[in-house]
């Protein structure tokens, strides 16, 4: 069921918990979780984690990520981008920074150092 909580932090952010499905665009100011599924499309002005048991089958646009969970799409994020060892991320990658934890999969393509949602000149990463 998709809620709205508020950490200790006193910071608000929003989250999909394990057992719920989204098929849609899912719109969010604030931060999000995602630990249900979810088919479509997430547009974020803040940072959107992908729990262990997250699915994403779309896209992700944002200003920070991190991966736990298993991703498929289309995925932008203006800072950094972290994959954990748990995570499992299969599509196109544009991000500032890239950060991989022993034994995360990724497989597909990565654009780094252009801004998020446009490949950088010759589409390679910054030192290629």
């Amino acid at each position: 069921m998709a809620q709205t909580q508020q950490p200790v932090s006193g910071t608000l952010y929003n989250a999909l918990t394990a057992g719920s499905k989204i098929i849609g665009t899912i719109i969010a100011d604030s931060d999000i979780r995602i630990d249900g599924q979810v088919e479509g499309d997430i547009e974020c002005s803040g940072k959107v984690v992908i729990g262990e048991k997250g699915q994403l089958k779309g896209t992700i646009s944002c200003q920070n990520a991190e991966i736990m969970g298993h991703v498929e799409g289309k995925v932008a994020v203006k800072q950094t981008l972290a994959m954990r060892a748990t995570s499992n991320l299969k599509g196109e990658v544009n991000t500032q920074t890239l950060i991989v934890e022993p034994n995360a999969i990724f497989n597909g393509t990565c654009s780094m150092g252009g801004k998020a949602g446009q490949s950088p000149e010759g589409g390679k990463a910054k030192g290629n």
